[in-house]
């Protein structure tokens, strides 16, 4: 491989490189080589590139070699760890490298002398501001929603890596890709959210004021330069759930159907996304890029392009520009967001991201609020943006466990925020426009203080209602048979523990599972 031969040249004896262009091929050959050829067989070629004893410029080769086997060690930990083959081989270079007496240069190619590598990928935790914070919808400011799911898609970016994009366009599948799944997911359970806010709200004028709230938020995180989210906000706001509601259209003062008008035509998917292509290459600083847009870049490269060109000889201007894309998807780790995050406001907006409901359910609930006219056909202006199904198939997989945990985080939120007697309690007047974030249509809720509700209470509530729309995990749908049940006697929910409250219809009982009730 030339370009390895070059990448060892291009350092001195200390491991200094020689130039801007040339640390930038070392960079690129270290991170894209394993899309023609496995990292083992690129170890196994450093190994072969080590001087033999008798080369008069062995001093010089040697120290190029270890230096580089630093560099991609450091640099690229995680495909060490993922590779038990590759360290192999690294450990038989190590092995020749001892053998020959230079101990200097082992300790360069020795992983575990290393520090441990510093993680930029992560997102930094959200400051905790000390004022008390609302957590009902109807009070919070459209670029305090923007802001906070701006962090949350901050944060699930930070966690994607080179070796999960490489994943997703080579298996073109984010299955048994968590980094890549938890975007997905959040994209749908923004767009489902931004429809069952507004389908949760009884008249045509309350679904118009969610629907003008929604048009503000998107405005905001187009400010934000947040164009991901700015995708799955503006889905939702088109989703034919909400463009048919006719009277809820009538409704909308003409700068919102006009501000709708603008996003759909920015994320148009007309010439390949040309209006935003555009505008985001114009965009500088923080910036979050619509990430189906850019995944579909990298696959239509990957098959445009062959590994090789002239049977033998590897295509470095396939490499150079799948690096070029990448590297711009990864460009938002080292990214500083101009905006601070609370975290009781990340509490609930993950929770409330968290529902999942069906298309089918979602549709009902659209008919129920507004009953289908047949002499009257609906039009929509706006046609709903539209990325390549990167995401098809991936469904929420929450577990007990994972739902317990967000719903624990929300209750704590909630008990800071509101029981202001610290006595356990908040009002049930402020319970129930909390509870308005999450609409639980079949889900009651009982107290055992007249006026007021517990936090044991609250917990209940949570884990039932999250639980019957997360299907219990969803991917587990097919083992479960769930109907509405009236109880008899004393009954504990098998997933929270929590006494099933009311008279009657107190929760959910599986046909197949005697003892699962929720």
């Amino acid at each position: 491989m030339c370009s390895m031969h070059c990448c060892a040249s291009v350092a001195d004896s200390e491991g200094k490189l020689s130039s801007q262009r040339g640390s930038q091929l070392v960079h690129m050959t270290l991170m894209m080589h394993s899309w023609v050829v496995p990292s083992q067989t690129f170890s196994q070629k450093l190994l072969t590139l080590y001087p033999p004893p008798l080369l008069s410029t062995r001093g010089l080769k040697r120290s190029q070699i270890c230096h580089l086997v630093r560099r991609w060690i450091s640099q690229f930990p995680a495909v060490f760890e993922a590779d038990p083959l590759l360290e192999k081989t690294m450990g038989d270079l190590w092995a020749l490298v001892k053998s020959d007496g230079e101990e200097t240069h082992s300790q360069l190619i020795d992983s575990s002398c290393l520090n441990p590598s510093v993680n930029v990928s992560q997102a930094p935790s959200p400051s905790v501001k000390k004022r008390k914070v609302s957590l009902i919808f109807d009070h919070m400011e459209p670029d305090e929603m923007a802001q906070h799911l701006s962090y949350l898609e901050f944060k699930n970016f930070c966690n994607v890596s080179f070796l999960d994009y490489r994943s997703y366009v080579v298996r073109s599948s984010v299955r048994d890709n968590p980094a890549l799944e938890r975007s997905v997911m959040m994209c749908n359970g923004v767009s489902q959210w931004v429809q069952l806010m507004i389908l949760s709200r009884h008249t045509a004028q309350q679904r118009a004021q969610v629907f003008t709230k929604f048009i503000h938020v998107a405005q905001k995180l187009r400010a934000l330069q947040n164009f991901n989210t700015l995708m799955a906000v503006t889905g939702g706001l088109c989703h034919s759930s909400i463009s048919r509601l006719k009277d809820t259209a009538n409704l909308l003062p003409p700068d919102v159907t006009k501000a709708l008008s603008e996003m759909t035509e920015l994320l148009s998917s007309r010439s390949n996304y040309s209006n935003y292509r555009r505008v985001y290459n114009e965009c500088n600083g923080f910036k979050v890029p619509i990430l189906g847009v850019h995944l579909k870049d990298l696959i239509s490269l990957n098959e445009a392009l062959p590994d090789y060109i002239e049977e033998d000889k590897i295509n470095l201007s396939k490499l150079q520009h799948l690096y070029s894309n990448i590297n711009d998807l990864l460009a938002i780790h080292s990214c500083t967001p101009p905006f601070e995050a609370n975290k009781d406001l990340l509490h609930l907006l993950t929770l409330s991201l968290d529902l999942y409901y069906t298309e089918d359910e979602i549709y009902e609930l659209s008919y129920t609020k507004e009953p289908k006219n047949p002499k009257i056909q609906v039009i929509s202006h706006f046609k709903a943006p539209y990325v390549r199904e990167w995401g098809s198939g991936v469904t929420p997989r929450l577990d007990p466990d994972t739902i317990s945990k967000h719903v624990k985080q929300m209750v704590d939120s909630i008990m800071k925020n509101y029981d202001q007697n610290q006595d356990g309690y908040i009002s049930l007047e402020d319970f129930e426009k909390i509870a308005a974030n999450f609409p639980f249509s079949f889900c009651t809720h009982e107290t055992d203080r007249e006026g007021q509700i517990s936090r044991e209470e609250i917990t209940s509530y949570f884990m039932r209602g999250m639980s019957i729309c997360a299907k219990l995990g969803y991917n587990f749908k097919d083992a479960h048979n769930f109907h509405e049940t009236t109880y008899k006697r004393p009954t504990f929910c098998d997933t929270c523990g929590g006494f099933l409250w009311g008279v009657i219809k107190q929760g959910y009982h599986c046909k197949g599972k005697d003892e699962c009730v929720i």
